[in-house]
């Protein structure tokens, strides 16, 4: 018999670190190849991990609602077999030592945790090594290189997690009055920070404190309407045929497939088509500079039965048919409202679409995800009469009409990118063409 470390694995780009939610199994349990062993939540997503071997859980290093960095050990399971290939035990190791391992992480990651930052608005010396989310915060909060340097980190090698920066922007007017002072002397007033009414809590009132995911959702809703100058186009759309073709093709597609066919995959169709008209849409600001994506990633606007909403990402969306489009945005709903994605289905979105029409809704004024530029609703498919011009002249028909809203950042998407963009959309929908395959 040999000891094996279980490790919390990597969780792709930006994620350092989670928080146990609950063990699976306890103490003396048996477990699996593969048998997911513990439920954790990042800031992205709540995930679980599987183990890579199969043994009994020894010790649990890390209990519920304490925060492990990635590649640190959460548990000691006795194995047995193929000794030399595990890893080994090692003497316990004291918190700095632990902090500066990455075990479990690729040569790209841990050259991206290494890439220097790369402000736009001021310059850092070369050995100051922030991550993208720790940069903006910095940049958005106008931190200086001298600040950052007096920040102790808790992350690996001592790097700066967003928990800490958070925690100095929040303590850092009472521990620097003077240089405040002198810095607000120097400076062009600013707008005074926005007051949270008090609130008046009556007899009979219930209190319910948030859960740690709408906190996520409160603070990004706050942070994304700060950051973009948000403008809301609208358009409605007849959908008629997208309607007639959906008909028809349906329960083909399921006795073919196993899968549902839902509208979803005909709308991403026409977003993706219409960012190929415009790929200004696709892009993301750092400052003074424009990043153009190259890959198109729709994130999904998805409701959680608790009440929530999370964003899960279809990855490389033009390089999908119809039915690859169908069967991804199904996997990825299934997954989500069953708490089975992974932290890396949440990420790289480049453009969004919410399903506003799925609660019996004409429209709505989405907000942007940061750090995309641009969001588009969709409404309620409703029955209307409609004007149909004719060779004969005009008649009155009844038709599928549908609103559609298209929110974006004014700093890059002017009215004119923005309105175009959505009229392609609608194009594209209006025009649908019933021999489409499947």
């Amino acid at each position: 018999m040999a000891e094996y470390k279980l490790l919390l694995p990597s969780m792709g780009e930006g994620v350092m670190e989670a928080t146990i939610i609950s063990w699976l199994f306890n103490e003396g349990d048996t477990v699996n190849e593969d048998d997911s062993v513990v439920e954790i939540a990042t800031d992205k997503v709540d995930s679980d991990v599987p183990t890579p071997v199969s043994g009994k859980i020894v010790k649990i290093l890390k209990q519920k609602d304490e925060v492990a960095k990635i590649g640190e050990a959460i548990a000691i399971m006795e194995v047995s077999g193929a000794g030399e290939t595990l890893q080994q035990p090692q003497e316990p190791k004291s918190h700095d030592e632990v902090s500066t391992q990455i075990p479990q992480l690729s040569d790209e990651e841990v050259k991206e945790l290494e890439k220097p930052l790369a402000a736009s608005n001021q310059e850092f010396s070369g050995d100051l090594y922030l991550s993208p989310l720790v940069k903006n915060i910095a940049q958005q909060e106008n931190i200086s290189e001298s600040e950052l340097k007096s920040i102790k980190g808790s992350g690996l090698e001592s790097r700066i997690t967003k928990e800490d920066i958070l925690a100095y922007v929040s303590t850092r007017g009472a521990a620097q009055p003077q240089k405040a002072e002198a810095q607000q002397a120097a400076a062009p007033a600013k707008a005074a920070a926005p007051i949270a009414v008090p609130v008046a809590i009556g007899a009979g009132d219930e209190v319910i404190q948030m859960d740690r995911v709408r906190k996520i959702i409160a603070d990004a809703m706050v942070n994304s309407k700060r950051i973009s100058p948000h403008v809301t186009s609208f358009i409605e759309t007849d959908v008629t045929n997208v309607v007639k073709w959906r008909t028809k093709h349906k329960d083909i597609f399921e006795k073919r497939e196993g899968e549902k066919l839902t509208y979803m995959p005909i709308f991403v169709r026409a977003i993706v088509k219409a960012i190929q008209d415009f790929p200004m849409i696709n892009v993301s600001v750092d400052g003074d500079k424009i990043i153009k994506k190259k890959n198109i990633n729709i994130g999904m606007a998805t409701a959680l039965p608790d009440g929530n909403l999370i964003v899960p990402v279809i990855k490389n969306a033009d390089q999908l048919s119809l039915s690859g489009l169908a069967k991804a945005i199904n996997d990825l709903a299934y997954r989500a409202r069953n708490k089975k994605l992974r932290p890396e289905d949440t990420q790289g979105a480049t453009y969004t679409i919410s399903n506003v029409g799925g609660f019996g809704n004409l429209m709505g004024t989405p907000i942007i995800p940061q750090p995309q530029v641009a969001i588009l609703a969709v409404g309620a498919i409703v029955k209307k009469p409609a004007v149909l011009e004719t060779k004969d002249g005009d008649v009155i028909a009844i038709r599928s009409l549908m609103f559609m809203s298209h929110s974006y950042d004014h700093r890059v998407v002017d009215g004119s990118l923005g309105g175009m963009f959505l009229k392609h959309v609608h194009d594209y929908l209006q025009n649908w063409d019933l021999n489409t395959e499947i």
